[in-house]
């Protein structure tokens, strides 16, 4: 209960998740309500049930999407209406029609063109078989119904406020961005101060690898604004609203980056901080080195995401980089000469500082 009535109180704050939900559920009432109200109140069809079914079934998440899948749905009903209607006047027994077609259009059903509306194919056949006497005009109703169906579908979803997602993606990219951000001060901290703590190195760890799930989903948010802006009406019509363009696709290469060298270095770290350690721990000299060099890395993050959504601060962004190119030389010659022949701390040096000149190299051309 408490989770349902927060997310009524955010539905009716303001726009959000739980509201595009609302809209769509009442939207797919709506259409399921006017096919039926035609087919069967109006009209009377025989089969005026396909109608709603079909209707409600298409108010998609996207535009796109209803259309996409309202031609593959109506495919899939056509074969298996076609097909069950042929073998039912031919058998003249459901028993028997149904273990020829149901094999066949099942398989049917796999094929990748119909995509996730290839079970439609057995339903088709199902409701031919399995609702009376089979004939030619009933089976043409349905087929009729069920086009009647998608176009209101389709219609209702594309005119009634059509769904845009354009407000998360922008959003989804600063978390990414700023938990990222977090993760490397947060171990820059740990370093200035010598706490080689295998529980906090650990939690850092998780995080930095919880990182990667907070990318994907803004490489979903992108794909799926973009979707929602494909025959989308509402976004022809508010071109001011962020789009997501090359921006997007430069900041999820730079997280990408980011969550894959910020997992490297804190996997480092927690190596480190084991007490079964089978890697040494940098001299506090060069720890404090390596965590100014986070800190700079973390600072080019943030000031890269506001470069790229919206904040003048494209000058900042090339000083912070150039800022994290020279920390960046000056560890690499302070690692040179701090060298042992003790193999272990050898790998542990030649790691981090492989990890930061990545991170420092992707950030450098990103900032130009």
């Amino acid at each position: 209960m408490a989770g349902a009535v927060g997310a009524v109180r955010r539905a009716c704050a303001g726009p959000c998740r739980e509201r595009d939900l609302a809209v769509q559920a009442v939207k797919a009432a709506l259409a399921a309500w006017v096919a039926w109200a035609v087919a069967g109140w109006w009209l009377r069809a025989p089969v005026a049930f396909v109608a709603p079914w079909t209707a409600v079934v298409l108010v998609e998440s996207t535009v796109y999407r209803s259309i996409a899948h309202g031609l593959q749905q109506l495919a899939a009903i056509a074969a298996g209406t076609v097909a069950a209607t042929a073998v039912g006047l031919l058998t003249h027994s459901t028993v028997a029609a149904m273990a020829v077609v149901l094999p066949l259009v099942m398989l049917l059903g796999q094929w990748r063109r119909l995509g996730s509306q290839g079970i439609y194919a057995a339903t088709g056949a199902l409701f031919v078989l399995t609702n009376g006497s089979v004939t030619v005009a009933t089976s043409t109703a349905r087929l009729t119904e069920a086009l009647f169906g998608a176009v209101v579908g389709i219609a209702v979803n594309a005119l009634v406020r059509p769904p845009l997602y354009l407000r998360d993606t922008r959003a989804v990219l600063r978390d990414a961005t700023e938990e990222a951000h977090a993760i490397l001060r947060d171990v820059a901290g740990g370093l200035a101060e010598s706490r080689w703590d295998a529980e906090e190195a650990d939690a850092w760890h998780q995080r930095a690898l919880r990182l990667h799930g907070l990318v994907e989903r803004a490489r979903s948010a992108v794909e799926w604004s973009r979707e929602s802006l494909r025959v989308n009406l509402r976004g022809h019509r508010k071109p001011a609203l962020p789009l997501p363009g090359k921006g997007c696709d430069d900041a999820l290469v730079v997280l990408d980056y980011a969550a894959v060298h910020t997992a490297g270095v804190t996997r480092t770290v927690l190596e480190a901080a084991a007490e079964d350690r089978s890697a040494s721990r940098p001299h506090p000299g060069l720890a404090r080195k390596y965590a100014q060099f986070l800190c700079e890395t973390a600072r080019a993050l943030r000031l890269y995401s506001h470069s790229r959504f919206g904040d003048e601060c494209a000058d900042e962004l090339r000083e912070a980089v150039a800022r994290l190119r020279d920390t960046l030389g000056d560890l690499r010659r302070d690692l040179v000469r701090s060298t042992t022949d003790d193999p272990d701390e050898v790998a542990t040096y030649g790691a981090l500082l492989a990890q930061a000149h990545r991170l420092a190299d992707q950030l450098a051309a990103s900032g130009r």
